[in-house]
């Protein structure tokens, strides 16, 4: 005969059951919490924090970022778009610059720090201070046809395609684009060009 107060050994047993349930539960729920992550940071976007200062005005050193991962697998990059890739000669190391030069054109950039684009100056603001070291590019730098001449904005203290450790881009090293800077709170912007894939005329 049971006593009032007192627990049964079925219902014990169905306690544990359902401790344990819960637990199970909780498992699949971080396992699938983990798994998005883990797809979105692969696929979608990331964010990233911005080191140095080759992209200034744009960018500053401690900027946080959003990257884009996802477009550049359905459309090709656009002239002026700031993307990510890892430094040739240190994939450990990412890069953040600024595309200039597109595949199958060619990039020269003269004395006086003009830039052209198949012969044809190239009307742009981004660079405020006028390029010192063109480098390679004082000759006719011909891109491939999945290859891209990036720089960064600030022009003279910037790694870029202009010089040999860094060189032209290929498409596939592009770990995506930047869309926004998240932080500091008081500068969150769009990052996404108003000039996008200008064509140089």
């Amino acid at each position: 005969m049971e006593s009032k107060g007192e627990t049964t050994i079925e219902e014990e047993f169905e306690k544990r059951e359902n401790k344990k349930n819960e637990a199970i539960d909780l498992i699949i729920y971080i396992g699938v919490l983990v798994l998005l992550s883990f797809l979105i940071v692969t696929f979608i976007g990331q964010r990233t924090v911005v080191s140095g200062d080759s992209m200034n005005d744009t960018l500053h050193n401690g900027d946080s970022l959003l990257i884009d991962k996802i477009s550049y697998r359905f459309s090709d990059p656009k002239r002026f778009d700031i993307v990510v890739f890892p430094k040739p000669t240190d994939p450990k190391v990412y890069y953040i610059k600024r595309i200039i030069g597109l595949p199958g054109e060619t990039v020269q950039i003269s004395s006086d720090g003009t830039i052209y684009i198949d012969g044809k100056e190239l009307k742009e603001n981004y660079g405020k201070a006028v390029i010192i070291d063109p480098g390679r590019a004082v000759e006719p730098v011909k891109l491939g046809k999945d290859e891209y001449f990036v720089m960064g904005d600030n022009r003279n203290n910037s790694l870029d395609s202009r010089f040999y450790e860094v060189g032209n881009i290929k498409r596939s090293a592009f770990i995506g684009r930047t869309i926004v800077r998240i932080y500091p709170f008081n500068q969150i912007r769009s990052l996404i060009p108003k000039d996008r894939g200008k064509a140089v005329k």
